[in-house]
């Protein structure tokens, strides 16, 4: 069985006016990510939204340091970016799919939440990566998926970082320290 988590594809990591955003580079996978979403959806296979959150001018985060205030609850900015934030707005609304969202507090979707659990209760065995960024977020998750045995799928035209250096970077890690199969959709 599988599982997409899709990473924190919101306004603020993606538009162009997003606090602490990636930019054309992350806009550019807007179409694939909808994409695998929705095949995922159709498949009836899990999706998990898996979405990072901040508490406004929260001083004990460890994030505060390091980058500018970002999906702060309640805003606009946690919302999905784009097409896929309307694909989203859509199944809210559906009862007969397997769906979620998460809130996550650190940049591994399975750190402080309970989505390991939804996995197991589920017997997947195998999570399927996209989103941003893929260097951070994306990379964390990858890690702990590793740890807790999880098989590792990364859509290599479904994620993207704030630099290419780093993205590319980690495309290698995955492959190479996490020995996730990397994946890029044939044209």
């Amino acid at each position: 069985m599988r599982a997409l988590i899709v990473i924190d594809y919101t306004n603020d990591f993606v538009a162009d006016g997003g606090s602490l955003t990636c930019g054309k580079p992350a806009q550019d996978i807007e179409e694939r990510i909808t994409e695998l979403t929705k095949e995922f959806v159709e498949a009836d296979d899990y999706v998990i939204f898996a979405v990072d959150v901040h508490e406004e001018n929260d001083p004990y985060h460890p994030e505060t340091k390091l980058f500018p205030p970002h999906n702060i609850r309640n805003s606009e900015g946690r919302h999905q970016y784009g097409i896929l934030g309307n694909y989203y707005d859509q199944l809210k609304n559906r009862t007969n799919i397997q769906v979620d969202w998460v809130d996550k507090t650190r940049y591994s979707a399975f750190c402080g939440t309970d989505i390991e659990m939804r996995l197991r209760a589920r017997n997947i065995s195998e999570v399927h990566l996209v989103g941003v960024c893929t260097d951070i977020c994306v990379l964390h998750t990858a890690v702990d998926a590793f740890n807790k045995g999880f098989k590792i799928v990364i859509h290599e035209d479904a994620v993207q970082s704030f630099s290419e250096q780093g993205h590319q970077w980690a495309l290698i890690h995955f492959k190479t320290a996490l020995g996730a199969e990397v994946l890029r959709k044939e044209m």
